[in-house]
């Protein structure tokens, strides 16, 4: 089963007063009036059992259902749920016009409710296992795609639209933003599985990205120190007493310690002659050999 698939359980599997009821079969009907019937097709045999029920106890109606095999890979059933339209249903679920009436938005609770029919429906989540943070819900009219992200982002979720061919998705790509959707949906497992996945997964790109920065300074250090020595043994063709008795020492232990960081050098050269030199000092010592080094190598280019 999906990550999706296991969402929409979930969803189906919850407690819904009548309000509640009727918003959520609001959500999941929306655009799904075909010629004389109301039609919705799902995989999820716990969804198809809440449509069932929710026209039962509401309406006194049974569903047509038909089950079929679809002929992919894994032969999954697909359950078609049919019931002949009737105008007091229509209107009743507000599915002859974009916005709903506000009986089924009237509070926080039924616009949860509206927006888990819509979910269930229309949306999607990426398991956060397998690929990238991704949720989104596809319908089929801009106006409608509109409204829909307009109740989300009331919940701060910074959800956008975008034109696919002749249909519009609204989708989120933030993880934390993805996890604040599963929340206000309620579905409390999904939720644990995806923070504990996007954890995990936050703890070792955080490792890359500290393993990255530690090799990237190991890196610089080497490539600090190797130039370093070059400046050094350019200089030492000429006499190292070009430089002063601090200038010297610093080249001294440079070829001694090759592989030294600067703050290393500064630490070493402290415990061993007793004379105290910080890292920015040393630093300077190594610019002035540089530049000499520079002044030799400009005069042999001068030279040749």
């Amino acid at each position: 089963m999906s990550f999706t698939s296991k969402i929409k359980t979930e969803i189906s599997k919850q407690k819904y007063n009548r309000l509640e009821q009727i918003s959520l079969l609001s959500g999941i009907l929306k655009n799904e009036i075909v010629e004389e019937t109301i039609k919705i097709q799902t995989e999820n045999k716990d969804v198809a059992n809440l449509i069932f029920n929710l026209f039962r106890e509401n309406y006194k109606i049974i569903p047509k259902i038909t089950v079929r095999k679809l002929y992919n890979y894994n032969k999954n059933l697909i359950y078609i749920i049919d019931i002949t339209k009737k105008q007091e249903i229509i209107e009743d679920l507000s599915l002859n016009k974009i916005n709903p009436s506000d009986y089924i938005i009237d509070d926080d609770n039924l616009i949860r409710s509206y927006i888990k029919g819509v979910f269930i429906a229309k949306g999607s989540i990426n398991d956060p296992k397998t690929s990238r943070y991704h949720m989104e819900i596809v319908v089929d009219n801009k106006e409608y795609s509109e409204l829909i992200n307009n109740i989300l982002n009331q919940y701060k979720l910074n959800s956008k639209i975008l034109k696919r061919e002749n249909k519009y998705m609204i989708y989120i790509k933030e993880a934390e933003k993805i996890g604040d959707f599963l929340r206000l949906i309620g579905t409390t497992k999904a939720l644990l599985y995806y923070e504990d996945i996007r954890i995990y997964r936050d703890h070792i790109n955080m490792t890359n990205r500290l393993n990255n920065c530690e090799q990237a300074n190991v890196d610089r250090i080497i490539k600090t120190a190797d130039d370093q020595i070059k400046d050094i043994e350019l200089i030492k063709k000429y006499g190292l007493e070009l430089l002063s008795e601090k200038e010297q020492l610093a080249a001294q232990y440079r070829l001694k310690y090759k592989d030294a960081s600067l703050q290393e050098l500064s630490e070493i050269i402290s415990l061993e002659t007793n004379q105290k030199i910080t890292k920015p000092g040393l630093h300077h010592r190594f610019d002035k050999i540089k530049k000499l080094a520079q002044k030799i190598r400009e005069k042999e280019h001068q030279n040749e």
